[in-house]
């Protein structure tokens, strides 16, 4: 494999709260060395511009088209990443010249996999200007080229990670990463590092829309309101029989194919309570379309720190004979797994090896992808 990179990953996804960064040293292969991570939110007027963007990208047809206001949009994102760069980097004496490439996912605000269009908003070559950083940007596309659902990624940092805890025997097999962010995805590490992964439901964005629409604040801080309500069964059933959990065909999912309950399907407490419930229950109900029952499942991104989601997680997997660990009871971060994901990721992609794989996105053949936009001054390249 290549030499080893120094590499920073900037996500921010459906959840639209912010920016995570993370940085990794990897080979891009086997060695992965965590290092700092921190998060950035977005201000409330910049998220209500986000808001407006989803909307606006309703009637993309191409990847290319930035209508409404998409164009503005893009540009203050990729501006408002590389402040977050430059901050970090300043918080953990870091010099840019000592970072090899940044890892950009940009925001998504189009996900239609079956029309093989994705568009994350991130202007990658402003960005690269910005920071003085090689950029590794729009690394879904080429997935969808050759016949992928564009999602997920991170799988294959997943089982980067999987083979460390394995060497010190902290897991039973087969183990199922779920992120749980605006969207819930797993990924299974099965026998010989056989790797299956797809979105598995809804995640925190059904809550986030509900307790903003209902109560005015963006997210259900630790599922206290959840916890405060109870599940209404006709509700859970409503979504949990979706088309979505019983297809042999595993896709990947937009936060539009799912929507939240109407004002007068629930009080503000049972609606927080019964998505909760779907959110855990999607999980396990997705999990049955793996090739074997897992035995323990890791679980990182937001949707973690909600007791309500965490709880009915665990007794539902535990019904099943699997365990749930919150990442950190691996000495893992699960709040910058997917940051930590785009620099791993980037290095990849410099060294054009797979980011997808058959069994992650249904992509033909594993395939590498991103675009790279060089700092200013030279042509990047990797010795």
């Amino acid at each position: 494999m290549g030499r080893v990179l120094t590499a920073i990953g900037l996500m921010s996804g459906t959840s639209m709260d912010g920016i995570d960064i993370a940085v990794v040293r990897t080979d891009g292969d086997s060695i992965v060395d965590r290092g700092p991570s921190a998060g950035y939110a977005y201000d409330p007027r910049f998220r209500e511009r986000l808001k407006q963007g989803l909307e606006d990208a309703r009637s993309i047809l191409k990847r290319e088209e930035r209508p409404g206001t998409l164009a503005d949009l893009e540009r203050d994102l990729t501006l408002r990443h590389a402040l977050a760069v430059r901050m970090f980097l300043q918080e953990n004496n870091i010099l840019p010249d000592n970072v090899n490439v940044i890892g950009f996912h940009g925001q998504t605000v189009l996900h239609r996999p079956d029309q093989a269009l994705t568009v994350q908003l991130g202007d990658g070559e402003l960005l690269a200007r910005e920071t003085g950083i090689d950029v590794v940007y729009d690394m879904r596309a080429n997935d969808m080229t050759h016949g992928g659902q564009g999602a997920p990624l991170i799988p294959a940092y997943h089982a980067a990670l999987a083979r460390g805890l394995s060497k010190v025997g902290e897991i039973a097999t087969p183990v199922v990463f779920v992120n749980i962010g605006g969207i819930s995805n797993l990924t299974y590490i099965g026998a010989g590092e056989e790797i299956v992964a797809y979105d598995s439901g809804p995640g925190n964005t059904l809550i986030d829309q509900w307790v903003e629409a209902h109560a005015g604040i963006p997210y259900d801080q630790g599922g206290m309101i959840a916890s405060e309500g109870g599940v209404l069964r006709e509700l859970a059933d409503r979504y949990l029989s979706h088309p979505f959990f019983s297809a042999e065909k595993r896709r990947s999912l937009d936060r539009n194919d799912f929507a939240p309950p109407a004002a007068g399907d629930a009080s503000l407490e049972d609606g927080a309570r019964t998505l909760a419930h779907v959110t855990a229950a999607g999980i396990v109900r997705s999990a049955r379309h793996l090739p074997a029952n897992p035995a323990t499942y890791i679980v990182c991104g937001g949707g973690r720190l909600n007791s309500v989601i965490m709880s009915d997680l665990h007794a539902l997997a535990e019904a099943e004979g699997a365990r749930v660990l919150a990442a950190e009871a691996l000495d893992l971060n699960g709040d910058s797994m997917e940051a930590e994901a785009w620099a791993y990721l980037a290095v990849r992609s410099r060294y054009c090896l797979p980011l997808t794989y058959p069994g992650t996105t249904g992509v033909s053949c594993p395939v590498s992808g991103g675009r790279l936009a060089a700092k200013p001054g030279r042509i990047a390249a990797v010795s």
